[in-house]
């Protein structure tokens, strides 16, 4: 019989993927990805890579293409509006960019057969680096605008409205002034092999799934694995989703004796500590860290001792020994109160122009928090100091050595085939920067910001300062530690009082970051995928710009038409990260630092977790230094402190859940079921997350539509509380109120 036709690609594909399934079991090491020098022939030295990535490349397919613009455009304006919608709700729900790799493959082949051929409308066969492009646009909308929380709180809670202009004015410049830093660090985190960016493989795998065949393969194909998995996902989610949602928090403890007030707090899922509780939601496990299926699992061990210390030892700990007058308040709340546990009202002590009335302060008493947020600070104190010394002693000789050689030599396949496209010259993002950065200005003097202009340069500072280390642990772990916490300290000592200013400059100086480490992160997919640098770049400047607007737009709808919004009388739309975003301008900003965290103050002992951050990798280093083989050397100090930077509003049962979940896919069946991890454990990823995403929106638009829903004991709401696990006191105090 004669063989069929194979491209470039799939010649190449086929004798690696050859390659790759008769490898030998291995398992990570820590700091890095598996690196392997007995290479058969030239590619990746990281098996995770070789495992999901072609190091094949054709030159000529076309990227700049109609049906790339078209669906690239549509699917960012589908996610960002949807996004945004969710984004405010009770149980925030994101679509991924993932849904848009499944829907845009179909579309595109669609329009490959309707449309005539012609060099732009239609250029031949839909290929993966026009996917991968409308997937990178889209991308730019999976991440609600962090801006639009200052375009909220100062419409809801502080009664000030900066239009239209203001507002995207305000999100186009936090969103795009990252984008300047980007470019100085391709060196250090796109061209080394050992960078990964783990949530890439994911995307990788599902691309490679939808556009080249499975050779010497045995069992399902990954396009079939993944429909298997995707339908399943979408069946299954029916059910929390829909028709027994308290298998979202499954607090069967708690059941128990309801009516107990410590095993509430200690073991409701919902509003409590979690202990003992079970989620079979796959949006609950994904809700907040993402998929833990492509986090390596010394990662997911090192973010579990962190969160079990922190969450079900520490904080327990200092709440039933009533630190910090603890028991007045629930156990885990972004909550503001007063000294006597009565809910805190900002408008007692603010001026017209929503700065701080010191005297009215004073009259209305201190400002407390829930035990729990209080060492949340703390542990970000922490993270933050770490942070710098550990990449110093883990990985300054690897930063000055590819500050010195990173253009010349030690190039994988992947760099070396990248060669072929003209980079993005330094110019380009240097003119996104200065343009970003100038127009900043007009929104601090134009609109009523009340921050001055030395702050940007301050925020800009700050960035500089920890991107690459911050960017290192992200290439590698999949975990991104927050600058908000510090951005948030510095400019409430700097500039007390002002809380539109202290939320205006952490947006600046930490939005800035994650902004460059998202656009760094895509440049690496497509340094997998072989798309073209310039053209990753613009539709990533696009999508972004395209992204704000309709951020913007949607933000501003709801605000208008939905009553009692932010509020528990908005419900679905009660904004528990909007909510979480206002305590914290509060915290910082009105009342600043100096009253919270200063000397003689309730909670200034939280302090010296920057001082404890600083030191406790520098004993890990050496221990592991002079045991190299030992449990040492997996000790990674900056996620142990990052494992609760995002509780709340992240609730325990999403981190034990995570946790769990990875461990099984990435320890157990890596382990013990090497080859079968090999060819499914990253479209599997893909497939759950694309069923879940596709199923809430249709379960939404069912529920919406019929305005049936259930009740009885499985759907919650059922105690005299209404809580959504049947466990009345999980988020009282410990007075029950």
């Amino acid at each position: 019989m004669e063989e069929p036709y194979l491209s470039r690609e799939e010649e190449t594909y086929k004798k690696q993927e050859k390659r790759v399934y008769e490898e030998s079991d291995s398992f990570e090491k820590p700091e890095q990805f598996k690196i392997d020098d007995d290479d058969l022939e030239e590619d990746s030295p990281i098996e995770e890579v070789r495992a999901v990535v072609p190091n094949t490349d054709d030159p000529t397919q076309p990227v700049y293409t109609f049906r790339m613009w078209i669906l690239g455009i549509f699917f960012t304006g589908a996610l960002g509006f949807a996004n945004m919608f969710f984004y405010y709700r009770k149980n925030m729900i994101t679509v991924s960019s993932l849904v848009v790799q499944l829907l845009a493959f179909p579309l595109g082949k669609i329009l490959e057969k309707i449309i005539p051929k012609s060099r732009f409308f239609n250029p031949g066969p839909f290929n993966m680096k026009e996917h991968v492009l409308i997937s990178t646009m889209a991308n730019c909308a999976v991440t609600t605008a962090y801006a639009v929380d200052i375009v909220t709180i100062q419409r809801i809670f502080y009664k000030q409205d900066i239009g239209w202009g203001g507002g995207i004015l305000l999100i186009l410049t936090t969103q795009l002034i990252g984008f300047g830093f980007a470019g100085f660090l391709r060196p250090y985190l796109v061209y080394p092999s050992v960078m990964v960016f783990p949530a890439n493989l994911s995307q990788m795998s599902l691309f490679r799934s939808l556009h080249l065949k499975d050779y010497n393969w045995t069992g399902p194909s990954r396009l079939r694995w993944f429909f298997y998995m995707f339908s399943a996902m979408f069946v299954y989610y029916w059910v929390p989703g829909l028709f027994f949602p308290v298998l979202s928090f499954f607090s069967w403890a708690c059941w128990i004796a309801p009516n107990n007030i410590v095993l509430g707090q200690l073991t409701s899922t919902a509003s409590g500590l979690g202990l003992l509780g079970l989620t079979f939601d796959w949006s609950t496990v994904t809700g907040y860290l993402l998929s833990p299926l492509v986090v390596p699992s010394w990662a997911i061990l090192n973010i579990l001792v962190g969160f079990v210390f922190i969450a079900w030892i520490l904080v327990p700990a200092l709440y039933y020994t009533d630190v910090w007058d603890a028991k007045l308040f629930p156990i885990l709340t972004p909550e503001l109160f007063r000294a006597d546990g009565s809910p805190w009202n900002i408008s007692e002590v603010l001026t017209p122009e929503n700065t701080l009335n010191a005297t009215a302060y004073d009259e209305y008493g201190p400002v407390r928090m829930s035990t729990f947020f209080a060492i949340t600070y703390g542990i970000g104190f922490a993270a933050i100091s770490s942070i710098l010394t550990h990449t110093f002693l883990f990985h300054g000789k690897e930063i000055w050595y590819q500050f010195k050689r990173s253009r010349s030599d030690n190039e994988d396949i992947h760099r070396k085939l990248m060669r072929a496209y003209p980079e993005v010259p330094s110019w380009w993002y240097g003119i996104i920067f200065v343009a970003s950065f100038g127009v900043s200005f007009a929104v601090l003097y134009a609109f009523p910001m009340n921050t001055p202009w030395w702050t940007m340069f301050l925020a800009m500072a700050i960035c500089l300062v920890f991107v690459l280390p911050i960017g290192i642990i992200t290439a590698l772990t999949n975990q991104t530690p927050g600058l908000n916490v510090l951005t948030e300290f510095i400019i409430g000592f700097a500039y007390p009082g002002h809380p539109i200013a202290n939320v205006t400059f952490k947006t600046y100086g930490y939005i800035s970051m994650v902004q460059c480490l998202m656009f760094v992160s895509d440049l690496k997919l497509g340094h997998y995928a072989k798309v073209p640098p310039r053209a990753m770049f613009n539709v990533q400047v696009v999508g972004t710009i395209l992204a704000a607007f309709i951020n913007l737009a949607v933000a501003r709808w709801l605000m208008t038409s939905i009553d009692g919004f932010c509020t528990e009388a908005g419900y679905p739309f009660t904004c528990p990260s909007t909510n979480t975003f206002y305590s914290a301008s509060v915290i910082w900003g009105a009342i600043g630092p100096q009253r919270m965290f200063g000397p003689g103050q309730i909670y200034n002992p939280t302090l010296y977790f920057f001082l404890i951050g600083f030191l406790l990798p520098i004993p890990f280093y050496f221990m592991a230094k002079k045991y190299p083989d030992s449990w040492w050397r997996w000790v990674h100090i900056p996620l142990i402190f990052n494992a609760t930077g995002m509780m709340p509003p992240a609730m325990p049962i999403n981190f034990s859940s995570w946790c769990l979940v990875g461990l099984l896919f990435m320890y157990v069946l890596r382990k013990y079921r090497h080859e079968w991890w090999k060819k499914y454990n990253y479209v599997t990823s893909a497939a759950f997350d694309c069923g879940l995403a596709v199923g809430t929106l249709v379960v939404f638009g069912v529920v919406q539509g019929s305005g049936w829903s259930p009740n009885w004991f499985g759907a919650g709401g059922q105690d005299f509380m209404g809580t959504p696990d049947n466990c009345p006191y999980g988020g009282t105090n410990f007075y029950g109120q």
